[in-house]
């Protein structure tokens, strides 16, 4: 490793774990160095951007250099490209058809497929539109929205009956949205397919908003109350990946 280098990515490591910000005597003592190699380091982040000095306290914070930077690599991350290996990675363990979608004008978009091994005939392709309410996909994004918007959302569309498990009552199908929240997973038994059961996980971004979500879909012969609680926690942590990689904290 470049000395230098190393230590100045130490401070900033430093400075970043602090609010408040720190001085050059706990950052000298930190990295075992004397005080006027501390300046020296620090005049360098400083002229980029990276840190800053308070002027009252005198004490060192990160730069707006960072948020320049971290805007720059949000808008260039892809939903679809971040999200592939760990699809890949839940068809390995599933094997049934994995499903990315987004949320657009009160209904869920397909923006990524993957068929599994096994024979699944489904109405969804990437590209084609579905309707929240009566798929897991759909549920588990409308139940981390603002309520404001579920109520807009449900008085466009209405709750129109596509199977005879279609949930159509208000009442219960904010109960659903109360339950899926609680869960942290949704679930569609035969709602919007007849023979067809999906369960599905959130996708957070950065700012902590719903974005997207990822399902998993089979015939309900397989997918069974006792295959959907062994999914559950694998789908689960498939979505907290997936958000960790838009940018998304538990903090």
């Amino acid at each position: 490793m470049v000395k230098s280098v190393d230590r100045a990515l130490t401070i900033i490591s430093l400075v970043s774990k602090r609010k408040e910000g720190i001085g050059v005597t706990e950052l000298a003592s930190n990295l075992d160095l004397n005080k006027s190699s501390i300046f020296r380091l620090l005049s360098t982040l400083v002229n980029h951007g990276f840190i800053e000095q308070n002027p009252e306290t005198k004490k060192y914070r990160l730069g707006y250099k960072y948020l320049e930077l971290s805007s720059m690599l949000l808008e260039s991350i892809d939903l679809r490209t971040q999200a592939k290996p760990f699809l890949e990675e839940l068809e390995s363990h599933i094997n049934e058809v994995i499903h990315l979608t987004v949320y657009d004008q009160g209904e869920v978009i397909y923006i990524e497929k993957l068929e599994g091994s096994e024979t699944l005939r489904t109405h969804s392709q990437v590209g084609r539109r579905a309707p929240m309410h009566c798929t897991a996909v759909g549920k588990v994004i409308l139940a981390h929205l603002p309520l404001n918007e579920i109520v807009d959302i449900i008085d466009k569309h209405g709750l129109p009956k596509h199977t005879e498990q279609t949930i159509t009552d208000k009442d219960s199908f904010f109960k659903e949205l109360g339950k899926i929240r609680n869960e942290g997973i949704g679930r569609e038994i035969e709602e919007n397919e007849q023979g067809i059961t999906c369960i599905a996980a959130p996708i957070f971004d950065n700012r902590k908003k719903i974005t997207a979500a990822v399902s998993i879909s089979g015939p309900s012969i397989r997918m069974t109350e006792e295959r959907l609680t062994e999914i559950k926690p694998i789908i689960m942590d498939i979505g907290k990946k997936i958000s960790q990689r838009l940018g998304y904290t538990d903090n």
